[in-house]
């Protein structure tokens, strides 16, 4: 697995913390936006799985389930803190394209130097959607390795959080993708295209996740 939060909206930021941050998000401003919410998604799957470790602990059936779960724990907090910190830098890196694009280019100096920025900050500004579909790959993973394990009570909840890493892959794919549009550099746009289909299993078993969490609960 691979794998910290936002300057200004941190979990430690407050209890209104959530509302402030989805003000901001309806906000007319272009940031936080889609790539943000999407390392949202992220968070909340992991925060989901961390929940259901907890509410499981002391109910496993063996001691090498219960270590299963503690370890799980320990890894899911680490995504969480890791899609925060993903949350604060897409919006951090989409600044730094709009300031790219508002460069002069009244001179051919100028333009050469406002087109060389805007790459350079396009190709950074993909780089943060690619971590997070490691992330959402890491859930979807976490949430496969405890789903015969869990408390039966709370084996929806795992569901949820595969369905919101789900979301957190696509929106992430997106993201990728409306940076790599806009790339001169066709190798950097193919290499971006190949690293976002290597999670395209990750997507798959999300959704048998949430396909057999729907047969269990109808049962």
């Amino acid at each position: 697995m691979t794998h910290s939060s936002t300057p200004d909206q941190s979990p430690d930021a407050g209890p209104e913390t959530v509302e402030s941050w989805l003000d901001s998000l309806a906000s007319s401003s272009a940031a936080p936006g889609g790539g943000a919410a999407a390392a949202l998604h992220a968070a909340m799957g992991a925060a989901l799985v961390e929940m259901v470790c907890h509410l499981t602990s002391g109910r496993t059936r063996s001691d090498e389930d219960a270590e299963l779960m503690a370890t799980t724990l320990t890894t899911a907090t680490g995504l969480r803190t890791t899609a925060w910190r993903l949350a604060g830098q897409d919006a951090e890196a989409f600044s730094r394209v709009v300031a790219a694009y508002r460069m002069p280019r009244v001179t051919p100096a100028e333009a050469r130097d406002r087109t060389a920025a805007v790459q350079d900050a396009l190709l950074v500004a993909a780089e943060v959607p690619l971590e997070l579909l490691d992330v959402a790959a890491d859930v979807v993973e976490l949430c496969a390795r405890i789903l015969d394990v869990a408390n039966p009570q709370v084996v929806s909840d795992v569901g949820v959080a595969a369905a919101s890493a789900a979301a957190a892959l696509e929106a992430g794919a997106l993201n990728v993708a409306v940076n790599a549009t806009s790339l001169h550099d066709h190798g950097a746009r193919a290499s971006l295209t190949a690293r976002v289909a290597q999670h395209a299993a990750a997507s798959e078993r999300a959704s048998h996740i949430v396909a057999t969490v729907r047969e269990r609960v109808s049962a």
